[in-house]
């Protein structure tokens, strides 16, 4: 159901109005302009709830958006200055959708996320006599804890019409928050290491 426009408004104001010369329909008569005047008020205010439906969806929230944020706990200390509303948007939804986890599928589809872009977890086992090959890495001590995210270039995020809102900037790079998230949400005991380009996202999940 569509909401009632302007002009349906007036129609109605109009049909609640008595008949004869002294209230003329005419378009061009001042009564019907101030029908349409008065419609004014209704039909935003019918806009508007119509618009709150979409506010249920946290990915198309505007006038909920903050709301939602407070949810969430948003911002929170892996947030950037000056996000834009499609990034607040992605940053609830991943938020509400998160279920946590400590496994290189985990990090490897988190991190996806977050880089826009697929991203693949490497780990490095230790080198072991009688079971490791020749040429293959001495991956031993700190080595064992770490891994490496490997994603995709560093984006360029462009303005888009429609997602966006006056006075947001028309472009924006990096890939901070994927850092900033990944790291908050390894295991203590580990390190992380991350590379870019398109050769660091196709490495192989795990490196024996």
């Amino acid at each position: 159901m569509r909401p009632y426009t302007e002009d349906d408004y007036a129609a109605q104001l109009l049909q609640l109005l008595p008949q004869g010369p002294a209230w003329p329909r005419d378009p061009e008569a001042v009564l019907t302009a101030l029908a349409r005047a008065l419609a004014m008020e209704p039909a935003r205010v019918d806009a508007t709830g119509h618009r709150l439906l979409a506010e249920m969806d946290p990915a198309q929230a505007l006038v909920l958006l903050p709301e939602w944020e407070r949810v969430c706990g948003l911002p929170d200390g892996c947030s950037q200055p000056g996000e834009t509303i499609a990034e607040r948007r992605e940053n609830v939804v991943l938020r509400l959708s998160a279920r946590g986890g400590q496994t290189p599928d985990y990090y490897a589809e988190l991190a996806t996320l977050l880089a826009g872009g697929v991203c693949t977890v490497r780990e490095y086992r230790p080198f072991r006599v009688g079971h490791s090959a020749v040429g293959q890495p001495l991956s031993n001590g700190a080595w064992v804890h770490t891994f490496t995210i490997g994603a995709p270039s560093v984006p360029v995020r462009g303005f888009a019409v429609g997602a966006g809102a006056a006075g947001e900037p028309l472009r924006r790079w990096g890939h901070e928050r994927l850092e900033c998230v990944i790291r908050r949400l390894k295991p203590a005991h580990t390190h992380v290491i991350f590379t870019y380009g398109a050769a660091s996202a196709q490495q192989g999940a795990t490196h024996a």
